[in-house]
C-alpha cells in the first residue's frame, strides 16, 4: 500500500526557493501530445531497450571496452533525441498553455520549471 504522502518539488531561483507540493495520487499529465510524436518516442525507447540488452550481452561476453563505450555513447545520444522531442512538446503545448492561460504566479512557476529543466538537460 502506498502512503498518501505528498511529493515536494523544489525549484530554486537566484534569491529564493519555491516549493510546490504535488500529491502522489495525482500525477501530472501533458496538456497535449501529438500521437505521431508519442508513437515515434515509444519506438525509439523500444530500440534503446534493445541496445541496452545488447550492451548487457557485450559485457557478459567480455567484449573490447572501446566497443562497449561506443555503444554506450549511441544509447546516450538516442536518449538525448527523445529528450529533445519531449522538450519541444512541453514547450509547444504545456508551457505555452500555462503561460497563456495562467496567472502571474503560474507563469513564474512555469519559468522556474523551464529553467530547471534546461539546467538539468544541459548536464
Amino acid at each position: 500500500m502506498q502512503s498518501q504522502a505528498s511529493k515536494r518539488i523544489v525549484t530554486k531561483t537566484r534569491n529564493e526557493k519555491a516549493v510546490r507540493v504535488m500529491p502522489d495520487s495525482e500525477p501530472r499529465k501533458a496538456v497535449a501530445v501529438d500521437p505521431e510524436i508519442k508513437t515515434a518516442n515509444l519506438n525509439r525507447l523500444r530500440r534503446i531497450e534493445g541496445q541496452i540488452r545488447g550492451l548487457q550481452k557485450m559485457v557478459e561476453e567480455d567484449r573490447y571496452c572501446p566497443d562497449i563505450l561506443i555503444q554506450i555513447s549511441s544509447v546516450q545520444e538516442a536518449l538525448r533525441g527523445i529528450g529533445r522531442a519531449l522538450m519541444r512538446n512541453h514547450l509547444q503545448h504545456c508551457a505555452t498553455d500555462a503561460l497563456a492561460k495562467g496567472s502571474r504566479e503560474q507563469a513564474a512557476e512555469t519559468y522556474d520549471e523551464l529553467l530547471e529543466l534546461i539546467y538539468r538537460y544541459l548536464r
